[in-house]
């Protein structure tokens, strides 16, 4: 299954990818009108510190303690991706705690999102990736 790395050795720590993540979760047509003067919820995040960057987003555990922890099953895997119906989730936060790569986050609905791949979305994509400006964000698949 393809999923999503970084190479923090490439990571620029520039936020971009927060940014194409955010539109493209926002459901708007025009980046300005979907971003513009808003404090952005986006499903990847980056971490910085001791003069390393990387973007921290969901891995689509084989064996996703998420979705085991998850109380009212909103948290499901299908062909390998992780998804969460926000309908479904209560905010009780089990699978942020559970997640050991903090990759499950609230939104601002009060329940909580993550990364989908952007499978569900207008992008067909990971918009992240396609937004690196450095490539060090891929979607690809790779044999362990």
């Amino acid at each position: 299954m393809k999923r999503i790395y970084v190479d923090e050795n490439w990571c620029l720590g520039c936020h971009l990818c927060e940014y194409y993540c955010a539109f493209a979760n926002s459901g708007e047509a025009d980046m300005v009108r979907a971003l513009g003067g808003k404090k952005i919820s986006p499903r990847i995040q980056i971490e910085e510190g001791s003069g390393i960057s990387f973007a921290v987003s969901c891995r689509h555990c084989e064996e996703p303690l998420c979705v085991k922890g998850c109380i009212t099953g909103a948290m499901t895997i299908k062909d390998g991706v992780i998804s969460v119906d926000q309908s479904r989730c209560v905010g009780c936060y089990t699978c942020i705690l559970s997640c050991p790569y903090g990759a499950v986050m609230p939104a601002e609905s009060g329940v909580v999102q993550k990364c989908q791949l952007c499978l569900e979305n207008s992008c067909g994509k990971p918009a992240c990736v396609s937004g690196c400006p450095n490539h060090a964000i891929v979607y690809e698949e790779r044999t362990l």
